[in-house]
């Protein structure tokens, strides 16, 4: 797997140069970083080369693709996994298969295909991939719900999953609520009987926000400051307290969110965004057993690399719930690719519970 990636990323780098004889279209355009820096200064719209289609390859154009945490961190150079330089950014989005090599048997021209790994780089009209770097998904979900599937509602299902045995009626506890996992921890938990309770930062559209969350699903929402009154124990009267607690932020509000756990129970760390570290009472371990744990959606991946049956399981249940109306894709802002600075500064922005999709 990691070679084939390798294989993609260097389809990626880019010398302005015509598309391969026979592509469909003007040449390919992509969005590439030749250092790492601050986007969108070190971040450029450039003609592509388009590595020539292998037995195992697929010539994919992509439709969408969104702007997420972890690629800015990428371009940024902080991530624990960083591409190839030069580099075609974006780790996530959908594409339709136009052509596939004579050995691929999964795909044909017509499929809608997702990134089966991290650093394929997303963020371009057209790219020749290997077969095994893509996942096929179905065609009667929407664009947006296809282009951010395989990050934040993976993440999402897992974290539900794999840490507690939840049950209907049980209860879970997230800070970040507003973001992209959040939604999808909101609407899947919906869809299994579980109720969650919701922490967001004060904002001046506090309401708004919180109608919006209400909306998709969830049973209470908070800010961090409500977590630490004496009023949840009024909370508590109508809802268990939690079992699980996925935190996403770091700092006071993980501490906060510790609290309320239920004894052997299980905090998932996935997300460090106020850059603080995550501080825990001792008196929680020795009195109350609760254990601390952290995710990382491509480490999963990479531990399932052989485990078709459970990555396919998880994506059938993932779709079914889009189909159902259960899981809608996160509040999104569509930008045309040209437009992709004031995508990436806006992705940057705080209190924007909207994830910026480029549209290529």
């Amino acid at each position: 797997m990691q070679r084939a990636v390798a294989r993609a990323l260097r389809g990626a780098r880019v010398p302005p140069v015509r598309a391969r004889s026979g592509a469909a279209g003007s040449p390919p355009r992509g969005l590439v970083y030749g250092r790492h820096g601050e986007p969108p200064a070190v971040v450029q719209l450039k003609d592509l080369e388009v590595a020539e289609l292998g037995d195992s390859d697929v010539h994919v154009k992509m439709l969408a693709a969104p702007i997420n945490p972890a690629d800015i961190n990428m371009i940024q150079g902080t991530y624990p996994i960083l591409s190839p330089l030069p580099a075609v950014g974006g780790n996530e989005g959908v594409g339709e298969v136009l052509e596939v090599g004579r050995r691929v048997v999964a795909l044909k021209p017509g499929d809608w295909v997702i990134p089966a790994s991290t650093g394929l780089g997303t963020w371009r009209t057209r790219g020749v991939f290997p077969e095994e770097t893509l996942l096929k998904v179905p065609r009667d979900i929407p664009v947006l719900s296809a282009a951010t599937l395989s990050v934040n509602p993976c993440t999402a299902y897992r974290m539900l999953s794999d840490f507690q045995s939840l049950a209907p009626g049980d209860s879970v506890i997230q800070n970040a609520a507003n973001s992209g996992v959040g939604q999808a921890v909101i609407q899947i938990a919906k869809a299994f009987g579980v109720k969650t309770i919701n922490v967001v930062r004060d904002r001046p559209d506090l309401p708004k926000l919180v109608e919006r969350l209400m909306a998709l699903g969830a049973d209470h929402v908070i800010t961090e400051e409500t977590l630490r009154k004496p009023e949840m124990k009024d909370l508590f009267k109508s809802v268990p307290k939690p079992r699980l607690a996925l935190n996403c932020v770091g700092g006071k509000s993980t501490t906060e969110m510790l609290r309320h756990l239920q004894p052997k129970g299980t905090m998932v760390t996935y997300g460090g965004m106020a850059k603080q570290p995550v501080m825990v009472p001792v008196s929680a371990f020795i009195f109350r057993d609760v254990q601390l744990r952290g995710f990382w959606m491509t480490q999963w991946k990479k531990d399932h690399a052989q485990d078709q049956k459970s990555l396919t399981s998880m994506m059938d249940t993932l779709c079914q719930l889009i189909r159902r109306g259960q899981l809608t894709a996160p509040a999104c802002t569509e930008v045309p690719l040209q437009d992709y600075k004031a995508a990436l500064e806006a992705s940057m922005k705080p209190f924007i519970s909207s994830k910026q999709v480029l549209l290529l």
